[in-house]
């Protein structure tokens, strides 16, 4: 058992787990944790989508009894069948898209100028939605939401595709900006995740599965554990701190955040991993 391996796992369980509900890019900051520590291969990068079924648990622990009672009334209650309908039909065109372009965007845009770029440029654009609240709120609950809503979520939620635009940042603020109140767009994105990553997850560790072999279950366990632990503290914070902030703070790191990797990257101070 390679200790160094399990603990670069821990630490990018820990990563994964704390930006994957902030509207700061979880892929952004893998992309980079990963260029740090050396540890970016392509066995590396099925881990970092593996690991995020980790954080889809916390969401699923916290968010358990709507969940279940949506479950439960499934078969006989229009309300509850609404609602699942929502979340398939915000979830589609992740589904689509993904088929048709990820392989590309694989290819072509996880590196780390494109996420450093897109952390700056979705801080500016987090900041002009802040400036354009509050816009007139139609959807007070996720359980208010119709098709549209869902559709037009879903398909905002696709832009997170490009690496370092951040997939809760793109469904809670496109969100806001179609009409939803700050808590329906968070709930809803969170919801939107549960079938979005569990889907990506599984996907990607069938297609990849000739890299993977027994003796890397210790390092994808203790990324998944970690991940988990992270996510559920970090998304029991974020639901107290929306009920009373905005989401400005987020830009602003990003804006920063992007810049200093693209400065220590023109400087030389750090060589970012292509």
């Amino acid at each position: 058992m390679d200790i160094v391996l399990l603990v670069k796992a821990a630490i990018m369980g820990v990563v994964e787990g704390l930006t994957e509900f902030l509207p700061i890019s979880s892929t952004g900051h893998l992309i980079l944790a990963g260029s740090l520590l050396g540890f970016d291969d392509a066995k590396a990068k099925v881990f970092d989508i593996a690991i995020q079924t980790g954080a889809i648990f916390a969401v699923i622990l916290v968010y358990w009894q709507k969940i279940r009672a949506t479950l439960v009334a499934l078969p006989t209650e229009r309300q509850a069948q609404r609602f699942g309908l929502n979340v398939f039909i915000g979830f589609v065109p992740a589904v689509l898209l993904g088929l048709l372009f990820g392989k590309a965007i694989k290819a072509h845009l996880f590196t780390p100028v494109v996420v450093a770029t897109t952390f700056i440029v979705g801080g500016f654009i987090i900041l002009w939605a802040e400036r354009r609240a509050p816009v007139a709120t139609r959807i007070e609950s996720v359980d208010d939401m119709g098709p549209l809503d869902a559709l037009k979520v879903g398909l905002v939620q696709c832009l997170a595709m490009v690496p370092g635009t951040s997939r809760s940042g793109a469904t809670i603020i496109g969100g806001m900006l179609l009409g939803l109140s700050r808590k329906a767009a968070t709930d809803f994105s969170f919801f939107l995740a549960i079938p979005t990553l569990i889907g990506a997850g599984v996907y990607s560790l069938y297609k990849e599965r000739a890299l993977l072999s027994l003796a890397d279950a210790p390092m994808f366990l203790t990324g998944l554990v970690f991940s988990f632990i992270s996510a559920w503290l970090c998304v029991r914070w974020l639901l107290r701190y929306i009920s009373t902030h905005s989401f400005v703070v987020f830009a602003y790191y990003r804006i920063v955040f992007g810049v200093v990797v693209l400065a220590t990257a023109w400087l030389g101070w750090v060589q970012w991993a292509e």
